[in-house]
């Protein structure tokens, strides 16, 4: 009796970590598939980025006409959607851009110049120093050309 109650628990933990959540992902992914609409920046399986144009329907197949270039339109299955790009999230990146480039403005600094550098990484300014000073030095090209 207690080899079947250890089965019966071994199937219930293998249903918890394991079914359970991949359910969940498959009704998302099948949710966002069926949300697509013309206007949407989406990125297809094969890291194409491209804007929906058209949506066939159903019956036809479901394919999606997409333009990744100017003028240039291709045919994409509905599945081939790997995500549909938010523009919030394009909001987000240019914005830490923008303080990025405030960074620059606030502190102006000599052309060449290097902020920081590491512990026991000295700056090299000149064509005689080495960056390895264990290297020898070049030698002068064969004269058996």
């Amino acid at each position: 009796m207690s080899g079947i109650l250890i089965i019966v628990a071994l199937f219930g933990l293998m249903y918890v970590l394991l079914i359970r959540p991949q359910r969940a992902k498959a009704q998302k992914q099948r949710e966002m598939l069926t949300a697509v609409a013309p206007g949407d920046e989406i990125l297809t399986v094969g890291g194409i980025y491209g804007i929906v144009q058209e949506l066939e329907p159903d019956e036809d197949g479901g394919d999606l006409v997409v333009e990744i270039a100017e003028g240039i339109h291709v045919r994409v299955a509905r599945k081939g959607i790997a995500l549909v790009v938010k523009p919030e999230a394009e909001d987000d990146e240019e914005g830490t851009e923008d303080d990025d480039a405030d960074d620059e403005d606030a502190a102006p600094e000599a052309p060449g110049a290097v902020a920081s550098l590491p512990h026991g990484v000295e700056e090299v300014n000149g064509e005689e120093e080495t960056v390895n000073p264990g290297v020898a030095e070049p030698t002068a090209p064969s004269e058996h050309s």
